[in-house]
C-alpha cells in the first residue's frame, strides 16, 4: 500500500511552538492529579489476578505513544487489530503536553469500531529473576498515573493468531474524559497546546507517522494531522512579522 503525505511535519510544529514550556516544581504533569507508586502498583497486582493465557507471558496493545516509543523490553511485535474499540483523541491533558490554560487532547480506545495498532510481547526474563510484574511495571506507571485510562483484557487479532492483551482504555467515569469532541475542535486545542514535555502536535504527527510507516490507515489521525496542519499555517501566516532593528 502506498504511503500518504502528510501535511503536518516537524518544521511546522516547531514556527508554532518555538519556546519551550518550563516545569514547575511539580514536574511536567503539575496541572493533573497523578496517581502515586503505591495506588499504581495495587491496581497492577488486581490486573495481573485476572490475566488470561500463559501465566509467564504478557501481550500489550499500543496504539499512540508506545507504538514509537515503547520504553519497554519486548520479546515479539506485531501489528494486530481490536474490534470493538477505536482509537480517539478523547482525553483531556492539562499536564506534559498540555497545560491548564491550554490543555492539549490525548488518545485513548474508546468504545466501538476497530482499531489496528500493535500487540507487544513482554516476557519477564529481561534480566535474571524479573519477574512478568516487575516487567510491566514500567509502563503501566507511566500510562496510569495520570488518571485516564482504565485497563482492559481484550483479545487482538494477529496474522498468527489471536492473542490476549492488556489494553488501556478510556476512563469514562473521570475527570479526564473529553467525550465526542468534533473533530475541528480537537484539532483547535491540539494546534494551540504545549507542555513542559513538548507540543500536542508532536505527539499526533509521531503516532501518525507511525502509522503510516507500518501501512496502517487510521482515518481520525489522517484527518486530524491535515487539520492541524491546517491550523498551525494559518496562524503563522498571521503572525506579525518582525520589524528590523
Amino acid at each position: 500500500m502506498p504511503k500518504r503525505s502528510l501535511t503536518l511535519d516537524a518544521a511546522l510544529i516547531a514556527r508554532a511552538h518555538p519556546h519551550p514550556v518550563p516545569a514547575d516544581g511539580r514536574g511536567p504533569g503539575c496541572g493533573m492529579a497523578l496517581m502515586d507508586e503505591a495506588e499504581a502498583d495495587a491496581r497492577l497486582d488486581a490486573a495481573l489476578a485476572e490475566k488470561p493465557g500463559d501465566p509467564g507471558t504478557l501481550w500489550l496493545f499500543a496504539y499512540g505513544a508506545l507504538m514509537w516509543r515503547p520504553e519497554f523490553p519486548f520479546a515479539e511485535r506485531r501489528v494486530a487489530r481490536l474490534r470493538g474499540w477505536h482509537r480517539r483523541f478523547c482525553l483531556w491533558q492539562p499536564g506534559f503536553r498540555g497545560t491548564p490554560e491550554r490543555p492539549g487532547v490525548m488518545l485513548a480506545l474508546d468504545r466501538g469500531g476497530q482499531c489496528r495498532g500493535f500487540a507487544y510481547r513482554i516476557a519477564g526474563d529481561g534480566s535474571p529473576g524479573e519477574t512478568l510484574r516487575e516487567a510491566i511495571q514500567p509502563v503501566w506507571r507511566r500510562e496510569m498515573r495520570g488518571r485516564g485510562y482504565a485497563s482492559r483484557w481484550l483479545t487482538a487479532e494477529t496474522a498468527d493468531g489471536p492473542v490476549p492483551v492488556l489494553a488501556f482504555v478510556a476512563d469514562r467515569a473521570g475527570a479526564r474524559y473529553a467525550g465526542r469532541l468534533s473533530e475541528a475542535g480537537i484539532a483547535a486545542r491540539i494546534a494551540a497546546a504545549c507542555g513542559p514535555t513538548g507540543p500536542s502536535a508532536e505527539y499526533l504527527l509521531n503516532t501518525v507517522t507511525a502509522c503510516e510507516a507500518m501501512g496502517i490507515r487510521d482515518r481520525h489521525l489522517f484527518a486530524m494531522q491535515a487539520l492541524v496542519a491546517e491550523a498551525l499555517a494559518s496562524a503563522d501566516q498571521n503572525s506579525p512579522t518582525p520589524t528590523p532593528g
